[in-house]
């Protein structure tokens, strides 16, 4: 079987990963540059989601390929017709780490400090939470990311948790930022494995790496998204986790700037369906809620 993946550390980290648990080796992985991987800018102006998969699917699709492996909130809402989510091998700390040199959390920042950060989920977080702070972009693999904290180029940045203990790195965090604040990016910290529709032998083979708990929660994460219709040109946040044989739901939608938040919390039981069911009638509550204030800032296409 040959896999797929993004030519960055942490995608090749978690592509072996993913190969350790098919009982491949390294060999057994081709990796590729995304057009997101080329983009120096803001991902939302070049076309948002799918930026990251297109170069696998194509490969997927054209059979140079067996399946895919991707950070699961990189993937589309809406997959390309002839391909399929294979499995959710792994999910770790879905959480944000907080990466500053002289403060422990974002309340600690001083007034005009400035957050790097290429998402605008964390821009619009930020800003709502403190409206005193600048943002400015910054893009890069987890270690260039790293380096301008260090340098003193920013004063903070935020980067998922997963990657950086997938890459060692969580030394790095200052601190881990509360979900209850900040909920993270939906499907963040999963890993999400694609293969063509028609292939029966690879999707067996991918169906025994599933962990049901994780798909189930990050299917309702990707309802909410879908409810939504959202895309890297909206700052969407959404977490789905089973506690006590239920799963817990807390997702937000926010304008760019901060000003506004919708947010809305619900629990359903820990099935696939009613997962999914959760996931979209919050998403949909909040799109009747925030429309005409949305469409506002974004127009036409606001959703």
């Amino acid at each position: 079987m040959i896999l797929g993946s993004r030519g960055s550390p942490l995608a090749l980290t978690q592509a072996r990963l993913v190969a350790k648990m098919l009982g491949a080796d390294e060999s057994a992985i081709q990796s590729f540059m995304t057009s997101g991987d080329r983009i120096t800018g803001r991902l939302q102006e070049a076309g948002g989601k799918g930026l990251f998969t297109k170069e696998l699917d194509e490969a997927l699709l054209d059979g140079r390929i067996d399946c895919a492996v991707h950070s699961m909130k990189d993937l589309p809402t809406r997959l390309p017709e002839g391909i399929v989510l294979g499995a959710v091998p792994s999910r770790e700390d879905p959480r944000d780490g907080f990466i500053a040199l002289k403060a422990k959390t974002l309340a600690d920042l001083p007034a005009d400090a400035t957050i790097g950060t290429a998402s605008l989920r964390r821009q619009a977080q930020t800003l709502h939470l403190r409206p005193d702070l600048k943002v400015e972009l910054l893009r890069g693999r987890v270690e260039t990311r790293l380096q301008k904290i260090e340098s003193g180029a920013f004063d903070a940045t935020y980067l998922a948790l997963a990657g950086l203990k997938r890459l060692g790195l969580e030394r790095h965090a200052a601190s881990v930022v509360d979900v209850d604040v900040m909920p993270p990016a939906p499907a963040q910290g999963a890993l999400a494995i694609t293969a063509r529709a028609g292939d029966t032998g690879t999707l067996a083979e991918l169906k025994l790496l599933d962990i049901a708990e994780f798909n189930i929660a990050t299917a309702a994460e990707r309802a909410f998204l879908a409810a939504l219709d959202g895309s890297c040109r909206t700052p969407i946040a959404a977490l789905a986790q089973l506690e006590g044989g239920r799963l817990r739901f807390i997702g937000e939608v926010l304008t760019p700037d901060g000003k506004h938040r919708w947010r809305r919390e619900g629990d359903a039981a820990a099935t696939m369906g009613a997962a999914m069911a959760l996931g979209a009638k919050l998403g949909t509550d909040i799109r009747q809620e925030a429309g005409p204030l949305y469409s506002a800032h974004f127009g036409d296409k606001g959703w």
